[in-house]
């Protein structure tokens, strides 16, 4: 459970992780928040979250800044290593999270967490913002992957019911390609198309290898490779837009998600963010009406449980020299009122337990309905992995879809990247 949260921490300092003095003038206590919507109703969410706290807190004072979700890691990872980190910024968790933590460049904030906030999100979710037993984020949202497809588009090519196997994933393909493009990748950005590759694994691979491969970083079951042929199987049958590998995930009407959103293709594999993003690329800029979800497809011969889930682990985290009333603002960010503000700008679970009874949407529901019935749910791979597996592993996926590379190629070249640290 713990996986799919979005976690969100937001240390309150001046941006360059001053301490408490450094970040007061005056009485006055400011911070920089950066986080990765850019336009539409999640970032008006953020304006308005941050306003609302400033109006309530007078002595406080936060700078938001909106950063390309495809820049953020690496703007963020150049600011945490000179020294001049956002007080607030989105954390992707996993690996990623632990070296920051091994850095020593995030506040501890263990014993800050109040005791409302801890009964609204509950003990399992706080635990995705921990490492070794020490708290380092708070999560705001439930982020399980899976397929987001439109129904209309569906029916009208003869795909009566959601694909339950592999085998029926291909048949409704065949029956899409009939009508237009059956699956929008955005594998510019190279993520989304590793992400294809991440699910093969899910279903290839035990919760156990997934588990001990996150620590020992050695790619060498058989599972891996396994999960690599099945998804070359399944690309050879071309199932994916023309010019999958110069398109973007998120950004404008030709990007994936805008094919998904305009009815250019029937279906995208994406976190449970896409809602919200799918209908910041709709003609009229509101929810795709006729929009569904199903789970990634059971897949024979593999050792993971086919009901088993994967997520995203982002969140917030305050920078190391935050000053006290950066945890204040990550306790008001859990409360049920922005929760609720939250679900609704980003059209995304909420992870406060009251607010996910506002969740009105059939397609959200299903989310959960899959998220409560899995087994054990993962984190993303480049994030359970670590930046220099997941980065090796992201390029390793594209150039196997490219032409460009080989299932062996992949793993290679994470077992090198391991090496490195």
């Amino acid at each position: 459970m713990a996986a799919v949260l979005a976690l969100s921490a937001l240390g309150i300092a001046a941006c360059g992780g001053g301490d408490d003095d450094d970040s007061s003038s005056g009485g006055t206590v400011t911070m920089e928040l950066w986080q990765n919507s850019t336009t539409g109703p999640g970032k008006a969410f953020w304006e308005k979250t941050v306003a609302d706290y400033q109006n309530a807190h007078p002595n406080v004072k936060i700078k938001l800044s909106s950063i390309q979700n495809e820049d953020l890691d690496g703007k963020l990872q150049t600011a945490l290593n000179s020294g001049s980190a956002p007080d607030i910024f989105l954390q992707r968790g996993g690996g990623k999270m632990a070296a920051m933590v091994e850095a020593d460049q995030l506040k501890d904030i263990t014993d800050s967490i109040s005791a409302e906030s801890k009964q609204a999100v509950g003990e399992a979710a706080l635990k995705t913002g921990q490492v070794d037993g020490k708290a380092y984020a708070v999560p705001v949202s439930i982020l399980p992957g899976g397929f987001w497809y439109s129904q209309d588009l569906f029916k009208k090519a003869g795909v009566s019911t959601p694909p339950a196997t592999l085998d029926d994933l291909n048949a409704a393909v065949t029956k899409l390609k009939a009508a237009g493009t059956p699956i929008a990748l955005g594998a510019k950005d190279a993520w989304p198309a590793a992400h294809w590759f991440y699910f093969f694994a899910l279903r290839a691979c035990s919760q156990a290898t997934l588990d001990a491969t996150a620590k020992s970083k050695t790619f060498d079951d058989p599972c891996w490779t396994k999960a690599g042929e099945q998804l070359k199987a399944f690309a050879d049958t071309k199932p994916f837009n023309e010019g999958f590998l110069t398109t973007s995930a998120q950004q404008g009407a030709g990007s994936s998600a805008g094919l998904l959103a305009n009815h250019k293709a029937s279906m995208e594999l994406m976190g449970s963010w896409d809602p919200g993003v799918i209908a910041s690329l709709t003609k009229d800029t509101k929810p795709l009406p006729d929009l569904g979800f199903f789970p990634f497809p059971a897949v024979p011969g593999g050792q993971g449980d086919p009901a088993a889930v994967m997520g995203g682990a982002d969140g917030y985290s305050c920078a190391k020299d935050a000053p006290k009333e950066c945890t204040d603002f990550l306790n008001y960010i859990l409360t049920k009122d922005v929760q609720v503000g939250f679900y609704k700008g980003f059209n995304s679970l909420p992870v406060n337990k009251e607010a996910q009874a506002a969740v009105t949407e059939p397609y959200l529901k299903a989310v959960l309905d899959a998220y409560n019935k899995a087994p054990y749910v993962s984190q993303w791979l480049d994030t359970l992995y670590g930046q220099n597996v997941g980065n090796a592993l992201n390029v390793g996926v594209v150039n196997l879809l490219a032409g460009k590379g080989d299932v062996a190629g992949i793993i290679q070249a994470v077992n090198d990247a391991a090496k490195k640290g």
